[in-house]
């Protein structure tokens, strides 16, 4: 069964006997609707607005070029006193720097021959070393310390979903981006959705196109990633649009991570039927985000000159729009839409719906 999220709204009035009151329809989609025609001028608009995200990410360069990493519970460091090797060589076995490293307890804090415990939680290596430095200077005539991380364990970032091998990242000195990150773990699998990754700080979502940097060169998407943020890649499960009413073959395109447009669609569905369709009624109905005023946004083509095709090869279409062709006069078009508003909580397939919209 095609589900499509799709059916009549619990608005729509109904007249005796099941048929549908076009009077009540008309005065309240307005309401419930923005309508724009597709003109030169909105698909200009909209041209400009995808072309005016490409500039260049100045904050994120300054954000990088000041990176300092700062040392928390958990990280081992590397302390190195010159000319002091008793300071810096444990005895026993040889070992690893993590495993003969400073490790930072959970208090924050860390042990070191003739310094003591010291509150290093928060600091950047060089302040980490001067403040050895410092407290052996009382033992030790002008002490040259060095400071190192032999393992990072106290930041991390967490990427899940479609990626190869999801799991955790960690925060080195080195800083990391949302685009180092999904390198790191190994890129986004085939069936991955680049268009809506989610990146959740402090309690907050931020939606970044993978796509947009990947394939549109637009770095103004890519963030620096702090500790403790989770970057999730979803599937591209319900990337397709609907195309139903007067074509050849109605049904669904599946989008993948490409993007169409309305005129790719229509020939996708075999093109117009040009013995029954209106050719002023050509509709996309979209969605609107949840909190907006209008629960969606009709855009209306008309083909009755053929030359406006080429409007539609420039009207990109979104997942989950539906694509309607009408046979009705276009005067009758708040009867049509509203049987083809997207409703979140009833689903129904290309079938119900189409026999609907039919009957009028």
């Amino acid at each position: 069964m095609l589900v499509l999220l799709l059916g009549v709204l619990s608005g729509c009035a109904m007249a005796p006997g099941g048929h549908i009151d076009e009077d009540n329809l008309a005065q309240s989609l307005d309401g419930r609707v923005n309508v724009q025609p597709i003109t030169p001028d909105l698909v200009n608009a909209m041209q400009v607005s995808e072309s005016s995200t490409q500039a260049t990410p100045q904050a994120l360069h300054q954000q990088v070029q000041g990176y300092e990493y700062r040392v928390g519970p958990g990280d081992i460091l590397s302390v190195i006193v010159y000319d002091h090797p008793e300071l810096t060589i444990p005895a026993g076995t040889e070992r690893s720097a993590a495993e003969t490293g400073n490790r930072i307890r959970p208090d924050g804090t860390m042990f070191y021959p003739y310094v003591g415990r010291v509150k290093v939680e928060g600091m950047t290596l060089d302040e980490v070393r001067e403040l050895l430095a410092r407290r052996l200077s009382e033992v030790i005539t002008d002490p040259q310390v060095e400071v190192g991380i032999a393992a990072f364990h106290s930041q991390k970032v967490y990427v899940s979903g479609a990626v190869e091998n999801p799991g955790t990242l960690p925060l080195t000195i080195v800083p990391m981006t949302i685009l180092d990150a999904i390198s790191a773990v190994g890129g986004a699998r085939d069936n991955a959705n680049w268009h809506d990754v989610t990146l959740s700080r402090n309690g907050r979502e931020e939606h970044i196109s993978l796509y947009a940097m990947m394939r549109q060169g637009d770095m103004t998407q890519n963030r620096l990633l702090n500790n403790g943020d989770l970057l999730h890649v979803p599937t591209m499960e319900n990337q397709n649009v609907v195309v139903m009413g007067q074509v050849i073959r109605p049904g669904t395109i599946a989008l993948g991570n490409e993007r169409i447009n309305l005129t790719d669609a229509l020939g996708r569905a075999g093109g117009v039927n040009e013995s029954r369709a209106e050719p002023s009624g050509i509709f996309v109905v979209r969605g609107n985000p949840p909190g907006s005023e209008k629960i969606a946004t009709v855009y209306q083509l008309d083909i009755q000159d053929a030359t406006r095709l080429l409007l539609g090869t420039r009207f990109p279409l979104q997942p989950q729009d539906v694509v309607y062709v009408t046979s009705a006069p276009v005067a009758r078009w708040n009867t049509v839409i509203s049987l083809l508003l997207p409703s979140v909580s009833l689903p129904g397939d290309v079938a119900t719906v189409a026999s609907d919209v039919g009957e009028l």
